[in-house]
C-alpha cells in the first residue's frame, strides 16, 4: 500500500466522501471500560469543519458513556470495495431542535416513539482528533488479482492507499 495523507480542506473533503459514503459505523464509547461498548449507528452529517453527527438516546450507553469520559473510537467498514475509515475523536451532546428536524426520517422514527420532539433524542457531535484509512486504488476484482498475484510470485504489487487524514 502506498501512502497518502490529506490535511486541511482535502482532509475534511475525504473525511466526508469516506464516513457519509459508508454511512453506517461501530461507534465505540466507554474505551476505558471492559468491555468497550459499540453500538452500530448511522453518521447523519459530516460538517465542512469535519465534526461529525449522529442521533442518539439519552437512555443509552453511549449518552451515559460520554457524560463520563467524552473518548469516542468510529470504525467504518465498506467490504464489498475493501475500504476502512477509523476515527478518534470526542464527543459532546446538543439538543437543537432544528437540527434534529434536519435529521428526521422514517428510519430515525422507528427509534422514538414520541417523535422529534422526544425528550430523549439527542445530537451527538464528534470532533475527530486522530484520522487513519485504507482504500483500495481499483475495484475489488482487480484488488484481489492483486493480492493473489503477490501471493503466487512475491511481488510486491501496489493495491491500496492508507493514510492519515488532518483536519
Amino acid at each position: 500500500m502506498s501512502e497518502l495523507n490529506y490535511i486541511g480542506r482535502e482532509g475534511i473533503d475525504k473525511l466526508k466522501e469516506l464516513a457519509e459514503g459508508i454511512d453506517f459505523c461501530m461507534f465505540c464509547s466507554g474505551l476505558s471500560l471492559r468491555p468497550i461498548h459499540a453500538t452500530p449507528m448511522s453518521v447523519q452529517e459530516v460538517e465542512d469543519n469535519g465534526d461529525i453527527w449522529f442521533l442518539g438516546s439519552k437512555s443509552s450507553d453511549k449518552y451515559t458513556d460520554i457524560l463520563q469520559d467524552g473518548n469516542v473510537q468510529l470504525f467504518f467498514s465498506k467490504n464489498s470495495d475493501f475500504t476502512y475509515l477509523s476515527v478518534y475523536g470526542t464527543g459532546s451532546f446538543s439538543e437543537d431542535q432544528a437540527r434534529i428536524d434536519k435529521y428526521w426520517n422514517k428510519m430515525v422514527e422507528g427509534w422514538f416513539e414520541k417523535g422529534r420532539e422526544d425528550p430523549d433524542i439527542v445530537l451527538i457531535k464528534i470532533m475527530p482528533h486522530d484520522i487513519r484509512y485504507w482504500e483500495t486504488k481499483d475495484n475489488k476484482i482487480v484488488s484481489m488479482a492483486k493480492v493473489l498475484w503477490t501471493s503466487v510470485t512475491g511481488d510486491k504489487t501496489d493495491a491500496g492507499r492508507e493514510g492519515n487524514i488532518e483536519i
